[in-house]
């Protein structure tokens, strides 16, 4: 089963006060490179967020960045070319979908790329919404086994 993960289960299973950090951080701990995959974009997204959350959770930069490599190591980072880019934003508009959701259709391409067998995420409407076609792939982590062989 190759799972693909979303931004949205990595962090949640790094930040130990995450309401779903539980349901998400048996993704990330079974992850291997056969078998888990993210986005390279997600590599930024998720430095971005750990590096800048409220309070006192935030994230120092180096230890953000030396998570950033723990998670390339253990699995698939997908990436994306320039007419990967175009083809995803010019579905977004031909869908009428506008602002933040092309990050997500980006995503859904790595995937696709990656021939993902099932996309976890928190996000599942927005996914869902992208990926019509593959709307039965794509789960939230609660209820669902983190990896079947």
């Amino acid at each position: 089963m190759r799972t693909f993960l979303d931004t949205s289960v990595l962090i949640a299973s790094s930040d130990a006060d995450h309401p779903h950090q539980a349901a998400s951080i048996g993704y990330l701990a079974s992850a291997s490179p056969a078998t888990t995959a993210c986005a390279a974009h997600t590599l930024a997204e998720f430095y971005s967020v750990l590096s800048r959350l409220p309070g006192g959770k935030r994230v120092r930069p180096e230890l953000a960045a030396a998570l950033v490599v723990q998670i390339a190591e253990r699995m698939t980072v997908v990436p994306l070319t320039a007419e990967d880019y175009i083809a995803a934003i010019s579905a977004c508009a031909a869908a009428g979908q506008s602002g933040a959701m092309v990050y997500d259709a980006l995503l859904i391409a790595c995937a696709r790329r990656w021939s993902a067998d099932r996309i976890v995420t928190w996000n599942l409407r927005h996914f869902r919404s992208i990926a019509l076609d593959m709307a039965d792939r794509i789960f939230e982590p609660e209820g669902h086994p983190v990896h079947q062989p």
